[in-house]
């Protein structure tokens, strides 16, 4: 297995539970076949510049260790969802 980060930004107005939902929903791909290692919540921040005419994202932070479907699984996910703004995810493992 290899080790990867995903930042994924939100839109701002998106509510509690529905951060809650996704959060949940990407574990859960993730456990499928990995782990996740930790969940960093760094909230609201300003955007580097206006995505979608928005100013302001909601960040989340995942660092997991998965097998190389996964990753592929998650881009498919993320890309379907209205809340998410954007995301990326980097393989640590080959960045030695």
């Amino acid at each position: 297995m290899k080790k990867y980060e995903l930042v994924y930004i939100l839109r701002t107005d998106t509510d509690d539970e529905t951060k809650q939902k996704i959060q949940d929903k990407l574990k859960g791909i993730i456990d499928t076949n990995g782990e996740v290692e930790a969940v960093d919540v760094w909230g609201n921040r300003k955007l580097a510049y206006q995505i979608q005419k928005l100013s302001d994202g909601y960040y989340v932070l995942v660092k997991f260790n998965a097998g190389a479907e996964v990753p592929k699984e998650l881009d498919r996910n993320l890309k379907i969802m209205d809340q998410v703004i954007r995301h990326m995810i980097i393989n640590i493992t080959d960045n030695k």
